[in-house]
C-alpha cells in the first residue's frame, strides 16, 4: 500500500514488472522491433507497467516497481522517461 502524499512530480505513477535502462542492449533490441526511438530519453524505461490511480487511499498494491512515466502509451508494454517514487513509510 502507498502513503498518503506519494504523488510524481510529472508524469503518471506506474506498477512494472521490471525497469531498464534505455541504453541496455535488451531494451535497445526491444525499442528497436517496436520502432520506439529511444534516443535522448531521460530516466529509464519501464516494462509491462500499469497505472496506479488511486495511491494514498490505502486500497492499491504493487509488487513489483512503483515508478512515475513520462509517456506509458504502448499499451502497457513499455513506458518511457521512468523515474522510481519513494514509497518508504
Amino acid at each position: 500500500m502507498f502513503p498518503h502524499g506519494t504523488t510524481c512530480a510529472s508524469g503518471t505513477a506506474q506498477c512494472c514488472s521490471s525497469i531498464q535502462s534505455p541504453t541496455s542492449t535488451p531494451m535497445q533490441t526491444l525499442a528497436g522491433l517496436l520502432g520506439i526511438v529511444l534516443g535522448s530519453l531521460t530516466g529509464n524505461v519501464g516494462l509491462t507497467c500499469s497505472p496506479i490511480t488511486a495511491i494514498g487511499l490505502g486500497t492499491t498494491q504493487c509488487s513489483n516497481q512503483v515508478v512515475c512515466c513520462q509517456n506509458n502509451s504502448f499499451n502497457g508494454l513499455i513506458a518511457l522517461g521512468c523515474t522510481p517514487i519513494n514509497i518508504a513509510l
